[in-house]
């Protein structure tokens, strides 16, 4: 297991969190930060690859800003800032708390990594020292700060995705010290599970852990007869598509997927290249064989919408999704694992439910990105979290290789657009029953 996954925060609190359990849970997910960067240069940390990604050393201070900002400045009374530069620096989108750099330009933050690196002890200092003083009284400050450390989890996610994209465009497309995952053995024959239409209750229920608001409220679906796809699509199916001239047949695509792929030449998913013959994927173990069995990785919705035309399938809705998910263990290929990459399915059988509905890819689904019935934002700033954000994306559902295992649940919305690429994002297929 490489150096930066060694340790990692264990499961979340209970539902009615102590100030004890919230000290521990806080210090681990902290510590988990920074250990992914271990293997890292400071050269490495303050490189942007592309507007869509942002430096490591950004991530390390934005995330140490969202304590700063939100639950520091509010409850702590008297609270002196480490420095007042950083509140614009480092805010990523809250228009409510003031400006903030352009997306693109986070690589030009003026403070060191030294100095990013002492203000993550700050808040860790002051985070601890208001924790010993609060008490079971101020729910709303706990509330606060477990949004803060799921806030945090989704950023070492983003730290592993953005430099995976950075390393892969340095001329030797160098590694990050993980091992290759383990390479399928056969392929698991891919079949349906159905489902017969039904009344159904989607959304993170009151009694959750924790969840955000766009998981809330929970509510009534209808869902039509369907069928999911037993586990995900993977790298030798993805292929077959490629070689029956997928990318070259507009029939199959979204019209706005198809100007892409013509305007961008597309013609596999992202870190896909050709070594002596050979196809190979670039991986955060470095350049590695393509693996037929593992699934496939770094496609758009446009290609995973794409594939499933050409396979006589579709996506499934978020909806469908989360009932079978809700039946399922969260069980899967998470970034406690070590390998951070996509690995195959196991052996299943055709007598139980979907495998791989959690951890290895990202799982595209057909469902725009907009409010559940009843929806409210959070009040203030933090109200601009999700819901300023519900257009123009679509929902994926399930986790990745490089999420942690305590930070998901059925529930979870994860949002990109529809040409994103570079998150650990694949496809799983769904069928009508009529």
């Amino acid at each position: 297991m490489p150096q930066a996954t060694k340790a990692f925060a264990g499961e979340p609190p209970v539902p009615r969190p102590t100030a004890r359990s919230l000290f521990d849970w806080f210090h681990a997910v902290r510590f988990q930060t920074q250990a992914l960067t271990r293997s890292l240069s400071p050269e490495d940390m303050v490189s942007q690859s592309m507007a869509d990604a942002s430096p490591v050393k950004w991530h390390l201070a934005h995330t140490s800003w969202f304590f700063d900002t939100f639950f520091l400045a509010r409850f702590d009374r008297g609270y002196q800032p480490f420095d007042v530069s950083f509140r614009s620096l480092f805010n990523s989108y809250y228009d409510a708390v003031g400006p903030q750099p352009a997306r693109a330009r986070r690589s030009q933050s003026h403070p060191t990594l030294l100095r990013v690196l002492a203000y993550r002890e700050f808040v860790n200092d002051r985070v601890s020292s208001l924790l010993s003083r609060l008490d079971g009284n101020r729910p709303e400050a706990f509330d606060v700060l477990m949004l803060g450390l799921h806030h945090e989890q989704q950023h070492q996610e983003l730290i592993l995705t953005d430099i995976k994209h950075a390393l892969s465009l340095t001329p030797l497309r160098q590694s990050f010290g993980a091992p290759p995952a383990p390479r399928g053995l056969g392929r698991e024959r891919l079949h349906f599970f159905a489902r017969p239409e039904e009344l159904a209750w989607v959304g993170a229920g009151s009694g959750a852990d924790f969840s955000f608001d766009n998981e809330r409220p929970r509510h009534r679906v209808f869902l039509e007869g369907h069928a999911l796809g037993s586990r995900l699509v993977t790298n030798g199916e993805y292929v077959e598509f490629i070689e029956d001239g997928g990318y070259q047949r507009p029939e199959l695509w979204l019209s706005e997927g198809y100007q892409l792929v013509q305007r961008e030449g597309l013609r596999a998913p992202l870190y896909w290249d050709a070594r002596d013959g050979q196809r190979v994927s670039f991986t955060l173990a470095g350049d590695q064989p393509l693996d037929p069995h593992a699934p496939v990785c770094h496609v758009s919705l446009y290609e995973a919408e794409a594939y499933a035309r050409w396979a006589g399938a579709r996506l499934p809705t978020e909806a469908e999704w989360e009932q079978s998910a809700e039946r399922a263990p969260l069980d899967g290929n998470f970034v406690e694992s070590g390998w951070l990459t996509p690995a195959p399915a196991v052996s299943i059988g055709e007598g139980r439910g979907p495998v791989q509905l959690f951890g290895d890819v990202w799982e595209w689904t057909q469902s725009a990105y907009g409010p559940y019935p009843r929806y409210r934002p959070l009040s203030g700033a933090l109200g601009e979290y999700n819901g300023k954000f519900m257009v123009n994306q679509y929902v994926l559902r399930g986790g990745s290789a490089f999420s942690p295992r305590s930070h998901l649940r059925p529930s979870y919305r994860n949002f990109f657009p529809a040409s994103a690429r570079w998150q650990l994002s694949g496809i799983r297929l769904a069928k009508d029953l009529s």
